[in-house]
């Protein structure tokens, strides 16, 4: 797949960990990836934004970030209250493309979840993966409450005719609640989907060198990893 696009389910899900974490083993792997942040938000000109984290995580990888916003809100609502040109599906979409006649893997990261706006016309990261005809990779949480937001993602994939290739926790807990370990059967039901991968807790916090070598383990061949979900989920059975 030489264009990937990545969002979650809401916010705050392990969405840019996971994006480092593919990008990782692609990298790994001796593949050229490029990593595009169609909008960053709530982010200062000075400071770094979820493209430079998953550089620093994942090594050696081409950035792009096409437009900043200073407040932590919706792009669309960030760029209105900003003044400033909120981004397009179809400049999205673009720089993607150039980046994959350049690149073996492009890396796609939403912000937020499958429908935040990118601009007042109602444009989203959904519209994106369209003009691409890309598949999207969805980041879960593991708890309570997962498997709504979960299936309603999946739904709208899929009323859209978008590829669903898979799931992926974004931060597994250290001790995992029972509704966690129920969830690593039910999310690919709901989702119907397969479960592609479970980042530990933390795991953004690890030393890059670390972080690169964990990598592999956390996703599933799929994408470039070696984890065994029926493993996984074998150990954590609840």
């Amino acid at each position: 797949m030489p264009v990937l696009v990545i969002t979650g389910t809401g916010t705050e899900v392990g969405k840019t960990v996971t994006t480092a974490a593919v990008a990782a083993a692609a990298v790994a792997a001796g593949r050229s990836v490029a990593v595009l942040k169609p909008a960053q938000t709530g982010v200062r000109p000075d400071e770094r934004g979820d493209a430079d984290e998953v550089a620093r995580l994942a090594g050696t990888v081409t950035t792009l970030e096409l437009a900043r916003y200073p407040e932590p809100l919706a792009p669309a609502t960030a760029a209105r209250r900003a003044g400033l040109a909120p981004v397009r599906p179809h400049e999205v979409a673009d720089a993607a493309a150039k980046l994959a006649t350049e690149h073996d893997l492009v890396l796609v990261e939403g912000a937020g979840g499958l429908l935040v706006r990118f601009d007042d016309e109602g444009g989203t990261l959904a519209d994106v993966a369209r003009l691409l005809d890309a598949p999207v990779l969805v980041v879960a949480s593991a708890g309570l409450g997962t498997l709504n937001t979960t299936e309603l993602t999946a739904r709208e994939l899929r009323h859209r005719g978008l590829r669903l290739t898979g799931l992926v926790i974004g931060s597994w807990p250290s001790e995992a609640d029972l509704a966690s370990r129920c969830n690593l059967a039910d999310l690919p039901k709901v989702a119907d989907a397969p479960l592609l991968g479970a980042l530990p807790s933390g795991a953004g916090a690890c030393a890059p060198a670390d972080f690169r070598a964990g990598a592999p383990s956390w996703l599933a061949p799929r994408l470039g990893g070696n984890w065994n979900v029926s493993a996984f989920a074998f150990a954590h059975a609840p």
